[in-house]
């Protein structure tokens, strides 16, 4: 059994099982609706994260900006739900309010389903990969980049509220009454809702792992460690980090996606610069640099977030804050190596069991030289 526990294949899918029944039948039998719809919520944060992990944790790209990509998967989904809500060539109700009761030119292909769930896949992925590659080729990285990708996401939240006639401004895009036929209104749509957050998130565990294991994975590492010597080898390390970064940004935004349904409302204070630290924070907490320390860490602070600020309205972010410098001074792999660091702890403590018992291995003391003494 010990043996079986030491293959990581075999611990992954031990894992996979275990998350499985944790989320399909543990979570929907224990639960409320409303709490489930809750840890849906959570489902949709950890998948940022699980970018995040790839990209910080293996690439070494610090990415404060991945509220961005978020912000843009949310918007397209409450683009399209607005529009289903209206009718065929209807109004959203927010235009009418706010603007000259027309709907814009570019948000009529959103009214087609099937060019939504597209557009949330591609656009955040092609437009990452193209920032990527331009940042990456100029050979930015560390503070550098990660101060231009949190200046978007800056920049990305005053676009938002500027745009009032088209995005709702402060308010942005709530009220959604229906997600592709289903009324949001049922507690069964609702725990579909959850069932799709769920098998989405382990689909995008499963996908990073196979990267992880993959000779891409292998290069990613190389990059972020030793970035000169790999394109010293001929290989292109703007390509290989630019991938990654647009595999997060396609995660990111399936999480926004998922996110608007499922919360009810999509609005600049959930894309601008401190969405986008929090995603990173529980990232950090979690561990960066393992596959489902991202995950944990992102469901363990969005719960201590909503659970604290019930009862303490005013404390929860000093709780956040110093969880975070605790972790970062003392803990630096995160909480997924609490135990790789009590083994390894356990291991300097307690010698081998046969060297302990073998008398041969005890070695005497050497009795005091007696050269150079007077007789």
């Amino acid at each position: 059994m010990s043996g079986l526990w030491r293959n990581p294949t075999a611990r992954l899918w031990v894992g996979v099982a275990i998350a499985a029944v944790v989320l399909f039948v543990v979570a929907p039998g224990t639960l409320s609706v409303f709490r489930l719809n809750l840890l849906a919520k959570f489902l949709c944060l950890a998948m940022v994260a699980v970018g995040i992990g790839l990209a910080w944790g293996r690439g070494g790209m610090l990415t404060l900006g991945q509220g961005v990509f978020f912000g843009l998967g949310g918007y397209m989904m409450a683009m399209h739900l607005k529009l289903a809500d209206a009718g065929p060539g209807g109004v959203p109700d927010f235009m009418s309010l706010y603007g000259d009761g027309t709907v814009p030119g570019w948000w009529e292909p959103f009214r087609s389903p099937v060019f939504t769930i597209v557009a949330i896949v591609v656009l955040p992925t092609l437009i990452a990969a193209l920032l990527g590659l331009a940042v990456f080729t100029r050979r930015v990285r560390g503070a550098y980049f990660a101060i231009l990708s949190q200046a978007l996401a800056a920049a990305f939240a005053i676009l938002l509220i500027g745009q009032q006639k088209v995005t709702g401004g402060t308010n942005g895009l709530n009220g959604f009454q229906g997600f592709f036929g289903f009324a949001l209104s049922d507690p069964a749509n609702k725990q579909m809702l959850y069932f799709i957050a769920a098998g989405t998130l382990l689909v995008m565990v499963l996908l990073v792992r196979l990267l992880y294991r993959s000779r891409y994975g292998e290069l990613l590492v190389a990059v972020r460690d030793q970035e000169n010597r790999v394109r010293f080898l001929g290989y292109n390390p703007a390509l290989v980090k630019a991938a990654a970064f647009a595999v997060a940004a396609c995660f990111a935004s399936i999480g926004g996606a998922l996110f608007v349904p499922i919360v009810g409302i999509i609005s600049p204070a959930d894309v601008g610069v401190v969405p986008s630290i929090v995603f990173l924070v529980g990232v950090a907490i979690g561990g960066r640099a393992t596959l489902l320390g991202p995950v944990l860490g992102a469901i363990a602070v969005s719960w201590a977030e909503s659970s604290l600020s019930e009862s303490f309205p005013s404390f929860w972010t000093y709780f956040q804050g110093g969880l975070f410098i605790v972790v970062v001074a003392f803990l630096p792999g995160g909480l997924a190596s609490l135990g790789q660091v009590w083994r390894k702890r356990r291991a300097v403590e307690a010698p081998p069991d046969d060297e302990a018992d073998d008398p041969a291995a005890v070695v005497a003391e050497p009795e005091p030289s007696t050269s150079g003494r007077s007789a």
